[in-house]
């Protein structure tokens, strides 16, 4: 696969490219990342490639991701028109403000005409919610959604970081009602963190939306730096973020990364990209990259085709406990087919079925 092998998103006919650029890092705001001139470079690199989908949000770096991106994008108008803009809305950059986050109307509309002012143009191709905000009744956020996109200021609309009933709420409310409905879904999802398969990615697969996996390293725990043998001697760059994944279950996945990459001829990191981006439902998966050589490497991950024996490998070293009830939906089929083989999933037999058509009442 290469970067200009593009995908439809969701349930959609916007296409997107099979990594998705993440701009958290443009700006050296927050202390850390990339000048504006970096940025540029990576974004210039990426393109390129091929690559046509950059994902920031408003509050990324105090808004000078979203200001650095209007001005890569706001200079060349071709190079908008080609280029998949998402950004996101509910965190608040006016602290004492109520009403400058969330996902109410007042929000959802002052942080529109803000984003288009500081991305320099007129339309937003993926907005996204960035965060569910159990203080306003969802009719309410997808109304106004709805409103944006007939107004031609949002082309798509998207989820992050939502629980699966809220937005399957919201997806059905939309499909009842005729208006936009929902495309995309953004979580957080990697060998470290898949717990997200218990209920988020079963529902992007039946309501159609395409998944953007965010932190599929997260945070670089999983990019190769940080292994066994030098646990506690190396700093993290993100802090708590890596530190508090890392333990004997992550050094068991990291030790087959480095295993499989070496038989590869690549990285750690592209192979847990791979991993990503081959499950199923995900569409495009966000890749961060504060220098050059990282967006390179990163990128790498595409040339990766990843054995069975290698996805079995990984799979069992970070099968997740799933909570309730999908831990036991797994044993369901026991007693539900008892034995029976269904769409090619084979069943064992429930032992506490009759035995014979004596023991039927």
């Amino acid at each position: 696969m290469s970067l200009d092998q593009y995908v439809t998103l969701g349930n959609s006919g916007l296409r997107v490219s099979p990594f998705c650029l993440g701009a958290m890092t443009f700006g050296e705001d927050w202390g850390w990342g990339s000048s504006a001139a970096d940025s540029d470079a990576i974004m210039a690199r990426f393109m390129e490639r091929g690559g046509n989908f950059i994902d920031t949000a408003n509050v990324y770096t105090k808004g000078h991701s979203e200001k650095i991106i209007g001005d890569f994008v706001g200079r060349d108008r071709s190079r908008r028109d080609r280029v998949v803009i998402a950004t996101k809305f509910f965190g608040n950059l006016y602290p004492g403000d109520p009403n400058a986050g969330g996902a109410g109307r007042k929000n959802i509309v002052a942080a529109c005409e803000q984003s288009l002012r500081r991305l320099q143009t007129d339309y937003i191709d993926l907005y996204w919610m960035h965060a569910w905000d159990r203080f306003t009744p969802i009719d309410e956020t997808m109304r106004a959604l709805d409103d944006l996109v007939a107004a031609g200021k949002v082309r798509y609309i998207g989820f992050s970081d939502t629980p699966a009933w809220q937005v399957a709420q919201a997806q059905t409310l939309a499909s009842l009602r005729g208006r936009a409905r929902l495309i995309a879904l953004q979580i957080e999802y990697s060998l470290l963190e898949r717990t997200v398969e218990g209920e988020l990615i079963p529902m992007a697969l039946e309501l159609g939306l395409g998944v953007t996996p965010w932190s599929p390293l997260r945070g670089g725990a999983l990019s190769g730096k940080y292994t066994r043998q030098n646990a506690g001697t190396v700093t993290a760059d993100r802090g708590e973020r890596v530190t508090t994944a890392l333990g004997d279950k992550a050094y068991a996945i990291i030790d087959e990364l480095i295993r499989i990459a070496a038989e590869h001829a690549t990285t750690p990191a592209a192979v847990a990209l791979a991993w990503v981006q081959s499950r199923p439902g995900v569409a495009s998966t966000i890749i961060g990259a504060r220098r050059l050589e990282q967006l390179d490497q990163n990128l790498a991950a595409l040339a990766v085709t990843l054995s069975p024996e290698d996805v079995a490998a990984l799979d069992k070293l970070s099968k997740p406990m799933l909570g309730f009830p999908m831990q036991f939906m797994s044993v369901a089929t026991m007693f539900s087919h008892s034995g029976a083989t269904v769409n090619g999933e084979k069943s064992i037999v429930w032992p506490l079925a009759p035995a014979s058509d004596a023991e039927r009442y």
